[in-house]
């Protein structure tokens, strides 16, 4: 059964102004489909007639001003281009001369001196609000009606304690439950402190800005490193603790020195190498060191240039001597370690009996925990041993004066 587009368009009362294409197929006796498309044109011509054209040639037909005009129609988002060439400004003015600009911020500023300031339409005066005061709007009735019907019981007790409280130990409660949004920052430090509310103000009080408090600079380290070495290498038992923090000047020669000085000493204690410029050449023979060193408790080397793979040489070159305590090596090169390097200094950090604290900053949950758990497990071993040494002599002593008053 088929019929024709003029019967189908008077049967169904459709009127259309302009159809390039149409298909209609019957699929029921009931249902009839009809389908109409339109081929995208630009310029009144099929976008398929263009794929044809030689760009080269069209290029060719073009005057010079033209081609000039065609340049400045530039997509601004398009990556390819440097940004210096997505902008239709030019400027074509000949520099007048040198920039000077000792002299241009001279005339920026006579001017702004020279400029008169506009004069206000209504003249300041202090305490008067110029122009309308801003009112807040009434809350709608709905929000009044929810908030009429909110009642929480907290019990004879409680409300008795909230009724009799006073505007000072209330802010004190809110910011013991963490309520910031209820009080102002010199309030809320004031609570932590326990300092006392500051005076005059209540809950609508505003912070004051106080003027901040000036710290002289800190002295520069004035440890010398060549004699510091010289010391090092003599093992000399009054040195105890070394600090060579932020001493940038230490050459790789004197390090190489001081490490190798570092295998023999019996006497050092505290070793600080924080922000000296350590690379990782230095650190691996400061590892080594550490293999053969058994008298060094604490050693700190952030804020330095060490990369993840030296510093897991680092954690595990405390297994040797195992004399380490305490070790800090945060704040390096590369800031996220991954979770292989962060693993492998778990499984390394519990091998360790002696480490009580890690300075090192660990990303993922897992190793944090770990760690955390065993160098727990050493501060009580440790304590639980420094108990019974204490009984063993508590008792060694009772017994020895027992001994003497039998006697």
């Amino acid at each position: 059964m088929a019929e024709t587009y003029e019967e189908y368009e008077e049967s169904h009362h459709v009127t259309r102004k302009s159809v390039t294409t149409f298909k209609i197929e019957e699929t029921s006796s009931s249902t009839t489909t009809k389908t109409i498309t339109t081929p995208a044109k630009l310029y009144g011509k099929d976008v398929g007639a263009y794929d044809d054209i030689d760009v080269d040639e069209l290029l060719a037909q073009l005057s010079p001003e033209e081609i000039s005009m065609l340049a400045k129609e530039v997509d601004p988002d398009d990556s390819f281009l440097p940004p210096s060439q997505r902008t239709n400004y030019e400027c074509d003015k000949a520099p007048t001369g040198p920039l000077d600009r000792k002299k241009l911020i001279e005339h920026i500023n006579k001017q702004a001196l020279e400029t008169p300031d506009r004069p206000e339409l209504e003249p300041f005066v202090p305490g008067v609000v110029r122009g309308k005061k801003w009112m807040p709007p009434p809350p709608a009735a709905k929000m009044q009606a929810a908030e009429e019907q909110i009642a929480i019981d907290l019990g004879d007790e409680y409300e008795q304690a909230l009724t009799d409280a006073t505007q000072e130990e209330i802010i004190d409660l809110a910011a013991i439950l963490g309520f910031h949004s209820m009080m102002n920052q010199d309030q809320y430090h004031a609570s932590l402190l326990n300092k006392g509310q500051p005076v005059g103000l209540g809950w609508d009080g505003i912070t004051k800005s106080a003027i901040p408090k000036i710290f002289p600079a800190e002295a520069p380290n004035a440890t010398d490193p060549e004699d510091t070495i010289q010391r090092i290498k003599s093992d000399d038992s009054k040195l105890v603790e070394v600090n060579l923090n932020n001493i940038k000047t230490i050459s790789d020669e004197q390090f190489d020195k001081l490490f190798e000085a570092l295998k023999s000493n019996t006497h050092l204690e505290v070793l600080s190498l924080t922000n000296v410029g350590l690379t990782d050449r230095t650190a691996l023979m400061l590892a080594t060191a550490l293999e053969q060193n058994h008298a060094l408790r604490v050693l700190n080397v952030e804020t330095n240039f060490i990369s993840p793979p030296v510093i897991v040489t680092l954690v595990k070159s405390l297994l040797t001597q195992m004399t380490i305590e305490e070790f800090r090596a945060s704040n390096q090169r590369s800031q996220v370690f991954g979770n292989k390097i962060e693993m492998e200094i778990t499984e390394l950090v519990e091998k360790n009996t002696t480490l009580l604290r890690l300075g090192l900053h660990l990303e993922f949950n897992d190793a944090r925990h770990r760690v955390a758990a065993h160098l727990q497990r050493n501060i009580d071993r440790i304590r639980k041993n420094l108990s019974q040494r204490l009984q063993f002599r508590f008792f060694q002593n009772m017994h020895r004066k027992q001994t003497t008053m039998i006697q």
